[in-house]
């Protein structure tokens, strides 16, 4: 019997099965247990010095009452927790600061999992991973140079978002468009276009596979939208238009070739390599201050269909390929590099952007889709007063005047393939992921650059068999070709060096381009070892070359961490095969909705690559996928600092205890709901449990008197057992929120009976016990529960035989309004019910005096009757 306190002191209570359930692992997961499985995954935390705020602990605490839950109904459950710890944030610290960015995120872990661990959540510490550690970042540099082997990783020279405060390229989504210019979403600096030399994946060439993939997940429509209209697949064709004056064409992508006798204007993207040669003598300056312009606005500012529409002649004419007609090319920031070609044809009488270009500028407007009331407009001499976008026959196009849309396509297109002018092809969105950042804190790419010259003895080399791709990756610096080897796998993990100074160079490189005691390396052919350079006296034989100084981006770790929770510790493989067909991918994925498309996305191609490669067993990592909402300040805005909305979860657990915040945030609505935070709210779930405690245990800390070994009454094991089901049927739809609410109207009833059997005291314990396990554990344990905890005992099992009721409420209307209710028998005839109904009080009066002349009974449910 527990003596650790008389009253309910949630602190000392916590603390205590906090430590029980970390001394005896309570929660960790067996590997080839004989049970079913069940894998539930948290998004894991980037671990911040600001530690958690209040939207952590939402998803955590679901997850958290679902491995619970599942335990109990006797699976064996694997949830674990890492750290997603490399990236920006640090690096900016150690800047500032001088501290190393490793010291640092170790310091910031161990704040992180002191929190969790107060809140109650109990993850299987034994399985925890921390991308920076370099047992674990081993594998991604592994899983990076078989991306390397296969062609999927190559290096361009790409128009990034750079930002010199920072010294880091930035992706789109972490660059604000402001009045001031576009700036940095961390620090609100000014950000600049920059060419710089980057590592880039080929997650193009799985486009078709990642969305077809999309129809095997269960996952939010939602989501799923999200992630196939980045994906963005369009079937069209690429037309060739020739230029005017120039040997040089112009090849455009269309979903529209049947409009191609419509188009009268082309546009260019700044960004077009053949922009400047195009542009004619007397429109240059205009056309290169447009371009300069251009270079300070994001892809999303430029692209926004409401906005201005902007652009410049430059001088020069195409030839449409089906008329022979001169139009004129324009640059414009609307078209987009990343895009397509970079440069489109225009039909402004079918585009509502290019409409509205046209008529900015005054440019030719060619009607060639109507249907019958457009076409007697035009007939008449009307014009079009905006774009016509929908369907009909083909107008003023030649050979496919009178044709319908899809068969004009197909003929246009058949007719330019056979001219060597176009073909069919299909385009995405999708652009190659751009997969470095000039950083020190992250992953290091296992790469030496090496002369050409050297590569051919390299490639020679033993060591070095099977490793290179078929088309070496090359790149230019200063002036001088390189070419990438690859370390061999008995070289991994490569290392960060330690540093003073984590300043980036002047000129956007990665601080590791400073250390040349790191930078300047030879590798041996035959053996793979890689030396630094000033360690040797003689690098004869040997081959000099230099690292790559960029380092992976935070979403390199992130892509895989999954698989690695199943074999954390396999120093010989990403993933045991056998423990792979033990635990499965995870069951359930829990985490936040900003992660809809990229972290899903790029995990989704790093998997399906595996797949590819007979690593792994599946082709999707992720069968199940939930989006916990947004938990908003008290204010219903989002929480931020600036605000002064935040919600410390530190302090809320201070005051009210852990069992008391997990409650109040299931409590708080719908998961998938966005809500907000309400301090004063959470009282209600501190009195249920109070009153819990009140009715389970004396003043004197003894079980109360009220709970006994007499059998339980009836009325309390039908409103027990309802719970069970709903509860069971509520934790598995992630209903926690419902769940609640019947576990308080059943206390309410059990505390109206005046009495509780002890087993029925028990059950209603392990049933709250996954939302509020610290309160259960005690009083389980003062009621005498089986050794282990309630967390080892076995899920309640309802007995639909006791929710079986001889008796029906039967509601009573005079008129059509509610005048009283009965409680009778099943069985009982229509006349009795009748009888009875006409005997109640409030019906006597209404009825009195007057003449009933319809009696009328819905079996089980109404008795109504007409009077006049």
């Amino acid at each position: 019997m527990a003596t650790r306190c008389d009253s309910y002191d949630f602190s000392l209570i916590e603390r205590h099965w906090q430590d029980f359930w970390a001394d005896n692992k309570t929660f960790y997961a067996e590997d080839f247990a004989d049970k079913p499985t069940w894998y539930v995954l948290d998004m894991f935390p980037y671990p911040s010095g600001a530690g958690l705020h209040i939207g952590h602990p939402e998803g955590y605490t679901a997850t958290d009452a679902l491995k619970r839950f599942k335990k109990a109904q006797g699976h064996n459950v694997l949830h674990p927790m890492g750290w997603d710890a490399f990236g920006l944030p640090t690096e900016q610290y150690a800047i500032k600061t001088g501290e190393q960015p490793a010291v640092v995120t170790k310091r910031n872990i161990a704040r992180f999992k002191e929190q969790l661990r107060a809140i109650g959540l109990t993850y299987d510490w034994d399985r925890e991973v921390n991308t920076t550690d370099p047992h674990y970042f081993r594998w991604t540099q592994w899983i990076f140079l078989k991306l390397f082997k296969k062609g999927l990783a190559y290096v361009d020279e790409k128009p990034v978002w750079f930002c010199p405060e920072l010294g880091t390229v930035l992706a789109n989504e972490e660059v604000l468009n402001t009045p001031e210019g576009p700036r940095s979403e961390r620090g609100s600096f000014p950000v600049e276009r920059r060419p710089l030399r980057q590592w880039v994946l080929r997650i193009t060439a799985y486009a078709d596979k990642l969305l077809d993939g999309l129809k095997d997940v269960n996952w939010p429509d939602s989501t799923k939208r999200l992630q196939s209209n980045w994906i963005g697949r369009s079937e069209g064709a690429e037309v060739t238009f020739s230029l005017d004056g120039f040997d040089d064409t112009l090849t455009v992508f269309t979903t529209r070739p049947d409009t191609l006798f419509g188009a009268t204007y082309m546009v260019v993207a700044p960004e077009h390599p053949l922009l400047s040669k195009i542009t004619a003598d007397d429109k240059r300056e205009a056309v290169e201050s447009y371009v300069r312009k251009a270079a300070n606005k994001s892809d999303l500012e430029r692209a926004e269909l409401s906005k201005e529409k902007t652009g410049v002649f430059t001088g020069c004419h195409a030839i449409n390929p089906v008329n022979g007609e001169k139009i004129p090319v324009w640059v414009a920031d609307y078209v987009l590099m990343s895009y397509g070609t970079g440069a489109i044809m225009a039909v402004p009488a079918h585009d509502e952007r290019d409409f509205a270009f046209a008529k900015e500028f005054g440019l030719k407007i060619v009607q060639v889709i109507s249907d019958e009331t457009h076409t007697e407009a035009q007939r008449h001499g009307g014009e079009l007063t905006e774009a016509y976008t929908g369907d009909g026959k083909l107008i003023n196009s030649g050979l496919l005047d009178g044709l319908d849309v899809t068969a004009a396509k197909k003929k246009i297109t058949d007719k330019l393939a056979s001219e060597n002018r176009g073909k069919a092809t299909v385009n995405f969105k999708l652009r190659d992921w751009l997969f470095s950042r000039q950083r020190y804190w992250g992953e290091p790419f296992p790469i030496v650059w090496v002369s050409e010259a050297d590569y051919a003895t390299v490639a020679s080399g033993a060591a070095f068999a099977g490793l290179l791709p078929e088309e070496p990756v090359t790149c230019t610096m200063d002036g001088k070709k390189w070419f990438a080897v690859p370390l061999p796998e008995s070289a991994l993990p490569l290392t960060l060096p330690e540093t003073e100074s984590y300043q980036p160079s002047p000129d956007g490189q990665s601080p590791l381009a400073n250390i040349p005691e790191w930078l300047e390396v030879a590798i041996d052919p035959a053996t793979g070892n890689v030396t630094a350079r000033k360690e040797l006296s003689d690098t004869s034989g040997l081959v000099e070359g230099l690292r790559e100084t960029n380092t992976m981006p935070q979403w390199a770790g992130s892509c895989w961490y999954y698989l690695r929770y199943i074999d954390p510790k396999n120093a010989e493989a990403l993933i045991d095969p056998k423990k792979e067909d033990y635990w499965g991918m995870p069951d359930l994925y829990v985490g936040g909705a900003e992660h809809a498309v990229l972290h899903l996305l790029y995990a989704r191609f790093w998997h399906r690559f595996l797949y590819d490669e007979g690593v792994l067993k599946t082709p999707e990592p992720f069968t199940e996928l939930f989006h916990q909402g947004i938990i908003l300040g008290e204010d219903g805005e989002k929480m931020s600092k600036s605000r002064g909305n935040v919600v410390n979860p530190d302090d809320i657990i201070a005051q009210y205890g852990a069992d008391s915040l997990r409650l109040y945030l299931m409590f708080l609505g719908p998961l998938e709901a966005m809500k907000p935070w309400n301090t004063q709210g959470i009282e209600g779930v501190v009195r249920f449990l109070r009153k819990l405690w009140r009715e389970v245990i004396a003043e004197d800390g003894s079980v109360a008197a009220r709970v006994d070994d007499t059998p339980e009454s009836p009325e309390t094991l039908r409103v027990l057992h309802e719970t069970i089901k709903k509860v069971t049927a509520d934790y598995t739809a992630l209903g926690f929120n419902t769940a609640i609410s019947q576990l308080m109207i059943c206390l309410n009833a059990i505390s109206k009976a005046g009495r509780m059997n002890r087993e029925t005291a028990k059950t209603f314990i392990q049933l709250l016990a996954p939302l509020a396990p610290h309160l259960c554990e005690e009083l389980w344990e003062r009621l005498g529960g089986a050794a282990g905890g309630v967390s080892a005992a076995p899920w309640p099992v309802c007995d639909e035989s006791l929710l079986v009721n001889d008796t029906v409420k039967i509601i009573v209307q005079v008129n059509g309004k509610l005048r009283g209710e009965l409680e009778v028998s099943k069985d009982l005839a229509k006349e009795d019910i009748l009888a009875q109904a006409k005997g109640l009080e409030r019906v006597l009066a209404q009825t009195e005096g007057k003449t009933v002349v319809k009696e009328i009974y819905v079996p089980g449910k109404i008795v109504n009757l007409v009077v006049k």
